[in-house]
């Protein structure tokens, strides 16, 4: 099964960050926030990565053509004209990265459209390269595979500023703008979806964001389904927020760290 996340968006809310490096590649501890994506991933079997990149996009590509020698020990030997490397303390990822341009300045939807061609399974997982969670993905998957639905959105309660999902059960019937109460669930990304979304994606324009017109036509479909997550989410849109994981990881309280 592959996971695809979103990494080429400007990150213009985090400037203070963004201006030299993109938003997933921002430090958490000493390893960007993707690879902290991909480790809560990859806890649960999860290894085939398809990352879509846009901005900076060559800051991505270089961190994992190094990853092997940047997290590694290393001997060098410098024999006149000879260079040997001997790797010791490999890193223990079993990763498959896969690398996509999708474009400097395209929206979510036109991003998964332009990723169908390397999704081989019947259902595969999305999320957005600015957030972590201790989701229990085998759960989430569980719930995907039971509800029968082509998408899984996984529901959080946030603690302010997002638009809310109104939920039937456990059906997304409609989106609102504001959130009213502490009640409201949002998205929290962490998707499941089916590949026959990318039929439902043939005639949305790569303009559209995947949170607005596609999301809003499957929901009208009855193709939305929620799995509610009530344990620790947090995404990195600010400079506090980025600040509040650092501290969190550098105290061995990231509620995140599940491997």
């Amino acid at each position: 099964m592959e996971a695809v996340i979103f990494a080429g968006g400007l990150g213009s809310r985090l400037s203070e960050e963004t201006l030299s490096v993109p938003k997933p590649m921002i430090q958490i501890g000493n390893q960007p926030l993707i690879w902290h994506i991909m480790k809560i991933y990859s806890h649960y079997g999860i290894n085939n990565f398809i990352v879509c990149c846009g901005y900076k996009s060559e800051q991505i590509k270089e961190y994992f053509l190094n990853y092997l020698y940047a997290n590694s020990d290393l001997t060098i030997s410098l024999n006149g004209e000879k260079v040997e490397v001997k790797v010791h303390k490999a890193p223990l990822e079993n990763w498959t990265v896969t690398l996509v341009d999708t474009g400097l300045n395209t929206m979510t939807a036109g991003r998964l459209k332009s990723v169908e061609p390397y999704i081989k399974s019947e259902n595969f997982c999305l999320t957005y390269g600015d957030g972590v969670a201790d989701i229990n993905i085998n759960e989430l998957l569980k719930h995907h595979e039971h509800a029968k639905k082509m998408v899984t959105i996984t529901a959080i309660r946030p603690k302010g500023r997002f638009g809310a999902l109104i939920l039937k059960d456990d059906l997304v019937t409609s989106f609102k703008e504001k959130i009213s109460n502490d009640t409201d669930y949002i998205n929290g990304g962490f998707f499941v979806l089916n590949k026959k979304v990318f039929n439902a994606l043939r005639t949305i324009d790569s303009n559209e964001p995947w949170e607005g017109q596609p999301i809003q036509d499957l929901v009208q479909n009855d193709e939305v389904t929620a799995f509610r997550h009530n344990g620790f989410w947090q995404s990195m849109d600010t400079l506090k927020e980025k600040n509040f994981l650092n501290e969190i990881w550098n105290e061995g309280k990231a509620p995140w760290k599940i491997w």
